[in-house]
């Protein structure tokens, strides 16, 4: 075989032993960015334990305080309530004896009350008859004077023979007049006496009835000393039940204090696991750049993967940006100053909150002829659309430029456009200057399920300076 032919033999190995290790960077990238991935997201759990550690910490510690000070305030509750019942009892002896001598008392005095008015019921009735007697008295001494007149009258016309009888007649007469004047006096005297007789009447009734409201008022206060003592055996329940819970609350307290030692040695687990977790986040992201630099090597080099269609596609599009842009500003389409606007202005009422530049409306209107036609490049390729070097995106493809509704994570999947994506796949791409960059990346895709994803991009110049990136995304 002529020496030719095995040189082109042994470069046409060569090749394909390059191409088989382009491959394989390949794939140890994937699998680099899935093991970086799996980092984060146990560093991201680790941390939520971390700060779910310290708040299960910091709730034992409070909640020990607080039985502590439940403690505390049981023993203070305890002795209020022993004093209590020791005060009550005392007051419940000292107004059982007081009730009992005063409803004693109030018995008697009512008792007393009633026979007084008894007796002036039959006093009462005595000046009745009394007064009738004053009044027959009475008419008697009248028909008597009556009776003497007629007599002294008679005596008159006997003469001398009756002026004995005259004599008598006046005597009797005279004696008519005083009964009759005396009559008078005792029946004035009995209408006071029974005017006076009735007032007394009248307040020994009201006595007898004050009497009676205080006999009840008595039982009353009796059954209330009889609620007093309840009251103490309550009390003295109560005291009981506080000595029995006191225990339980104490072996809570000391059941506490052993859970907060474990939950310390917990938390300072999980930070320490935290701690090289994060470590170990760092480490896989600069293997994953290693990865990425060594791609980017073996594609200068000349070496053929499988990268390398989509690689071609997005520096060639890339560069067709950039002379869009440039001639747009030659042309006064746009000033450089509008190009390279910083001052994102929120969109009101936007959630995910979506963002616009001065350069927006332009890039709106420019972009789509040159991002929407790669999507047929390749089924695998997910997106192709330009960000600034602060990682927003002015104008996403059309599947992804929805109008946002009132469902923010609908919107999060289908309103894409006029955002910031400033993680680190979306900032690498947009701020850097290497002819490409090839990134691999797990997308989230909801309900814990990822897919790896390469991200490919170019830069994007104008005029010699920096604008951002254009990236290409697809399935691996």
């Amino acid at each position: 075989m002529p020496a030719s032919a095995v040189s082109r033999l042994e470069d046409a190995d060569e090749t394909v032993r390059l191409s088989a290790i382009g491959d394989r960077a390949g794939l140890l990238g994937v699998e680099i960015a899935d093991v970086a991935g799996l980092v984060s997201d146990l560093s991201a759990i680790s941390q939520q334990q971390g700060l779910q550690a310290d708040a299960a910490r910091s709730a034992a510690s409070e909640l020990n305080a607080t039985t502590a000070q439940l403690s505390r305030t049981m023993a203070v509750t305890r002795e209020a309530a022993a004093e209590a019942r020791q005060i009550l009892d005392q007051s419940a002896a000292t107004l059982s004896d007081v009730v009992t001598r005063s409803s004693g008392t109030m018995v008697a005095l009512s008792e007393g009350a009633m026979a007084f008015q008894t007796s002036l019921e039959g006093v009462a009735e005595n000046v009745a008859g009394v007064q009738r007697a004053s009044a027959a008295i009475a008419q008697i001494a009248r028909e008597t004077k009556l009776l003497a007149l007629n007599a002294s009258v008679e005596a008159a016309r006997a003469g001398e023979a009756g002026r004995g009888f005259a004599i008598i007649a006046n005597a009797v007469k005279s004696l008519a007049d005083q009964i009759q004047g005396f009559s008078g006096q005792t029946v004035a005297h009995l209408s006071d006496l029974g005017e006076a007789l009735g007032h007394l009447q009248q307040q020994a009734r009201s006595n007898g009835e004050a009497a009676q409201q205080a006999i009840k008022d008595s039982e009353a206060a009796g059954e209330a000393s009889a609620t007093l003592e309840e009251l103490v055996d309550s009390v003295g329940r109560l005291v009981v039940d506080i000595d029995d819970m006191a225990q339980p609350v104490e072996q809570s307290i000391e059941g506490f204090e052993t859970m907060q030692g474990e939950l310390a040695a917990l938390a300072d687990g999980v930070s320490a696991c935290r701690t090289h977790l994060e470590k170990a986040e760092q480490r896989t992201q600069t293997i994953l750049g290693i990865s990425e630099d060594f791609m980017l090597f073996l594609v200068q080099a000349g070496v053929e993967t499988a990268d390398a269609p989509f690689i071609d596609l997005v520096r060639a599009r890339a560069d067709d940006i950039s002379e869009l842009f440039s001639a747009a500003v030659a042309r006064g389409d746009i000033s450089m100053g509008e190009l390279f606007d910083e001052a994102y202005r929120d969109i009101a009422g936007s959630n995910p909150k979506q963002m616009l530049t001065r350069y927006t409306a332009f890039t709106d209107r420019v972009l789509p002829a040159l991002q929407e036609p790669v999507l047929g490049f390749d089924r695998r390729i997910a997106f192709c659309a330009a960000v600034d070097r602060n990682g927003y995106l002015p104008t996403h493809n059309q599947i992804y430029s929805q109008k946002q509704g009132a469902d923010p994570v609908w919107n999060a999947a289908n309103c894409r456009n006029r955002r910031i994506f400033n993680d680190r796949t979306g900032l690498s791409a947009g701020r850097s200057t290497k002819p490409f960059l090839l990134q691999t990346y797990r997308r989230d895709m909801g309900g814990g399920q990822f897919a790896l994803m390469k991200d490919c991009s170019a830069p994007i110049m104008v005029n010699g300076r920096h604008w951002g990136g254009l990236r290409l995304a697809y399935k691996v």
